[in-house]
């Protein structure tokens, strides 16, 4: 069986970044992109679909549907590979797109599968386009296992910090951590702070207008990797997060965590309590309570050892990917 994998593999995106795993660990033989030149691109799609058994694309593109028409054209099979619903993550950020809409919702029409990144994303998705439910399975992403304690979190951690990604982005919910952590000020540590990374957003005014929000921004890996390794807790607090990996790089570096139960990288932590998940992302009393059980109670120990490196790699994923497409080819 060839593949041929499209999709932004550079960029540095959560998307490209999945992609290039998949790229290194899939089978040999395996074609994928390498054409920048809108041109060039177009014949390399088209060369590559006819050479290949099975086409996939990964992640939103106005190019999947020049690749999907040409794959109905040569009767190949084809999947996308799903990071994140932009319809719906345009609308919860303020930020809709009926043109994007478009074009996302041709490519589920057009293409034989669906992966998504997570389980709990394709059981949301089957909810949410019940037109596509018999065509939408789930690879769970793998993880760089190479990342596995590099950093045992051994370093002092500052008890008064609480850290979370996302910036000003409405769907990561950050308002209501705030919220939360104005509570506690009052009640429990009045020098506890949250200091956030990520990109200005709608909801970035409201959060820079509480005293005690840190918000640097953009910030490089290591710069996070480097708040991962002091804070004392990490929350992330997401209405919609297909997959997520900060919560499981939090953990790699040591860091208690508490996430919301839409983050779909919770399907790689097992032993999960109560006590480690929010049920309802816009209750700061929960939220306020869940951060100070944590922050008095670590469950860095107990969730990092739950984290099987070899089941949850990337080729356990490129794997159970390719098992998935041969299934597609065969029922074809």
């Amino acid at each position: 069986m060839r593949i041929f994998l499209a999709g932004d593999a550079v960029t540095g995106t959560g998307p490209a970044n999945v992609t290039k795993y998949y790229i290194e660990n899939l089978p040999a033989g395996t074609l994928y992109q390498k054409r920048r030149n809108k041109v060039l691109r177009a014949l390399e799609i088209l060369m590559c679909t006819l050479r290949a058994d099975v086409v996939v694309y990964s992640g939103y593109s106005k190019q999947n549907i020049l690749g999907l028409r040409m794959a109905k054209l040569f009767g190949k099979p084809s999947a996308y590979i799903m990071h994140g619903c932009v319809e719906y993550e345009n609308e919860i950020n303020r930020e809709p797109d009926v043109k994007m809409n478009a074009v996302e919702r041709a490519t589920l029409e057009m293409c034989d599968l669906v992966i998504a990144v997570s389980e709990r994303f394709a059981t949301w998705l089957k909810e949410y386009y019940p037109m596509h439910a018999d065509k939408i399975d789930h690879v769970t992403n793998g993880l760089d296992i190479s990342l596995l304690n590099r950093n045992s979190g051994s370093s002092e951690r500052d008890p008064h910090m609480i850290f979370t990604v996302g910036g000003g982005m409405p769907r990561k919910k950050i308002v209501h951590v705030c919220e939360a952590v104005k509570k506690l000020r009052g009640t429990y540590d009045k020098d506890l702070r949250l200091c956030i990374t990520g990109d200005t957003g709608a909801d970035s005014a409201v959060i820079d207008s509480y005293e005690f929000a840190d918000d640097r921004g953009l910030v490089s890996f290591e710069e996070n990797a480097s708040y991962f390794g002091s804070a004392a807790l990490f929350v992330q607090n997401s209405c919609f997060e297909t997959f997520g990996l900060a919560p499981v790089e939090a953990l790699m570096c040591g860091c208690p965590v508490l996430c919301s139960r839409h983050v779909g990288a919770l399907d790689l932590l097992k032993d999960l309590r109560d006590t480690d998940v929010i049920e309802n992302f816009d209750d700061p009393d929960e939220i306020a309570e869940k951060i100070r059980f944590n922050l008095e109670n670590t469950n860095a120990g107990r969730l990092s050892a739950g984290i099987d490196g070899e089941s949850c790699s990337w080729k356990a994923a490129s794997d159970a990917l390719t098992q998935k497409l041969s299934k597609l080819i065969s029922s074809k």
